[in-house]
This record gives structure tokens, C-alpha cells and sequence, in this order.
């Protein structure tokens, strides 16, 4: 079992420089004394835990917890920043592609996340370029759903190798 000291140091540093800022009223970060800030840092603890620390497995939860925390922190502040559930999905993507540049598994599944959020991203896009379709947009709207819904079985059901 991998030792988590310093998952557990950086959370705890990362709290503590958190907790006194907010203490002291540092007015600079007045924005930052949120939740989404204690997301960042949970996060940011995986993230050296699984670069600095060798353990791979928490390369991604420390990807989707800092990628989270700063959508929610950015979201109302960048003009450009997307609010949009793909943003989600975008998040999990780099994480999985990722934790397969460290250990090697995961890329069909950061592939495929990239590729939904992608959909998603400019899913109104897409549903409007696709006019020689003759089925109505609406039609096509509920379809999505039902084909997220067989590809998942699919996974599901399909033998593992």
C-alpha cells in the first residue's frame, strides 16, 4: 500500500494557507474563500500524490476535483469560460488521458470522453449542420440520450477481456 504523506501534507498545507488567508481578510483572495477553493486543493493533494508520489491511481480524482473546483470557480468570472455539461466531461477526459500517459490503461475511455464532450460542447452546432437529415431536431434530441444508453449497455454488457 502506498504511503499518502503527502496527499495528507499538501491537503493540510493547503488548508492551512486557506483557513489564514480567510482569517487575515486577505483581500486579494476574497474570491477564493469558497468551496470550490476546497475542491482545488483536495485535488491539487491527488495530484502530487500521483506525480510526485508514484501513485498513479489518483492521478484522476485529482484531475476531476481541481478540474471541478476551478470550473466553479471560473465559471462566473471568465466571459469565455463554457457553463455547459460538456465542461464536465472535458474535465474527466484530461484526466483519464492522463493517468494513461503514467500508467498505460484508461486512453479508450479518455477518448471516448473527449469525444462526448465534444458533442456536447457544440451539440446545438451539430444538431443544426445536420439538415440532410430529414428527421426534426427535437427527433434528434431525444435520440442522443437513447444512444448514450446503448453504447453504456454495451460497455456494460459486452465481455471483459
Amino acid at each position: 500500500m502506498k504511503s499518502h504523506k503527502l496527499f495528507t501534507g499538501v491537503a493540510l498545507v493547503g488548508f492551512g494557507i486557506y483557513f489564514l488567508l480567510k482569517v487575515l481578510k486577505v483581500t486579494p483572495f476574497e474570491s477564493f474563500y469558497s468551496w470550490p477553493t476546497l475542491l482545488i486543493i483536495v485535488g491539487l493533494a491527488f495530484l502530487f500524490q500521483g506525480f510526485l508520489g508514484k501513485d498513479y491511481s489518483s492521478i484522476l480524482p485529482g484531475v476531476i476535483l481541481t478540474g471541478f473546483g476551478l470550473h466553479f470557480q471560473l465559471v462566473n468570472k471568465l466571459a469565455i469560460w463554457p457553463n455547459d455539461t460538456g465542461t464536465f466531461l472535458l474535465i474527466i477526459a484530461l484526466g483519464f488521458i492522463l493517468f494513461h500517459q503514467k500508467a498505460g490503461s484508461g486512453l479508450m475511455n479518455g477518448v471516448l470522453f473527449l469525444l462526448l464532450a465534444g458533442f456536447l460542447l457544440f451539440y446545438e452546432d451539430i444538431i443544426d449542420s445536420i439538415t440532410f437529415i430529414q428527421v426534426g431536431q427535437e427527433t434528434l434530441k431525444f435520440l442522443t440520450p437513447l444512444l448514450f444508453l446503448l453504447i453504456g449497455g454495451y460497455f456494460l454488457l459486452s465481455k471483459r477481456k
